[in-house]
């Protein structure tokens, strides 16, 4: 069981609090895909992932970035027990969807990327180190259904 302090604990609340889903989220889905094109096997009922241009104007692309952050939020609101609060989402993605568990961690690091660009100053060492700490957890109780 991870140990979270009482700085990390409001880091991550007061970040999720303040996070424009709508923007944060297709903006990380986006770079994971560009970035990463192999990952763009997943999204094959998404249509048009051709060029930047079209993963960047494909509206199923943005809402499931949104959807993504959204099944954050569960991890923020239950950081006493992520791994049993993914328990569900893990089989899914395991035997269901048959997702590779690295793309987690690449979505992890574009995520951290975009909150970086847009958090300027305010993305600190410490706040930088509280977020990774956060996603790890997620990316490995996301996995866990593969080991």
């Amino acid at each position: 069981m991870v140990q979270w302090s009482d700085a990390e604990r409001a880091t991550i609340q007061d970040l999720f609090s303040k996070l424009d889903y709508e923007a944060v989220g297709p903006a990380t889905l986006c770079r994971c895909l560009i970035v990463y094109p192999w990952t763009q096997r997943y999204f094959g009922n998404f249509g048009n992932l051709y060029n930047a241009a079209a993963i960047m104007g494909n509206p199923q692309v943005a809402k499931h970035g949104v959807t993504i952050l959204h099944g954050l939020d569960r991890a923020v609101k239950n950081m006493d027990n992520i791994k049993a609060t993914y328990t569900e989402l893990s089989v899914l993605h395991s035997e269901k969807l048959h997702v590779d568990p690295d793309n987690f961690r690449l979505l992890s690091d574009c995520l951290t990327i975009v909150l970086a660009a847009r958090m300027g100053k305010a993305f600190t060492a410490e706040v930088q180190a509280t977020i990774q700490k956060f996603m790890a957890v997620v990316v490995s109780a996301l996995g866990r259904q593969y080991h």
